[in-house]
């Protein structure tokens, strides 16, 4: 595995860390969202540097993810969660948006399933990554 794609994997299983100590906290499913949302964010960027797909300078999930997608590395995915995730990413620092669905502030539920959603989609990527490494070992 290249550096770059341990970096980003490493820096996404941060956000998953972040992410337990802050389900601790019922007032804080803004930041939890956040957090899930970074995770899914630096996976598909692992990805795209191990298969050399290219530099892609966005945050967008969706684009992220059809980046991805022709390469047959993916599980299958709710692309449901994938789009209220993509929808909790703002590029504004004004607190009063960051991590906001549309209709407000996550639920402490939507926020584990959120968590559970990018847990998963990380697990199942490095697991993938991994063996695509011992498959084809770098040289």
């Amino acid at each position: 595995m290249k550096q770059i794609t341990k970096e980003w994997l490493d820096r996404a299983s941060d956000d998953l860390d972040s992410i337990k100590l802050l389900l601790k906290k019922a007032h804080l499913t803004n930041v939890v969202s956040f957090h899930a949302q970074q995770a899914v964010e630096k996976t598909f960027k692992s990805v795209i540097e191990e298969l050399e797909i290219g530099f892609v300078k966005t945050h967008h999930l969706d684009r992220l993810y059809e980046l991805i997608r022709p390469h047959n590395i993916l599980p299958d995915i709710d692309l449901d969660v994938l789009d209220q995730l993509d929808s909790v990413y703002t590029e504004s620092r004004y607190p009063n948006e960051m991590g906001l669905l549309p209709y407000g502030k996550p639920t402490i539920e939507e926020s584990r399933r959120f968590y559970s959603f990018a847990k998963e989609l990380y697990l199942q990527i490095k697991a993938k990554l991994e063996v695509i490494n011992l498959d084809h070992p770098r040289k």
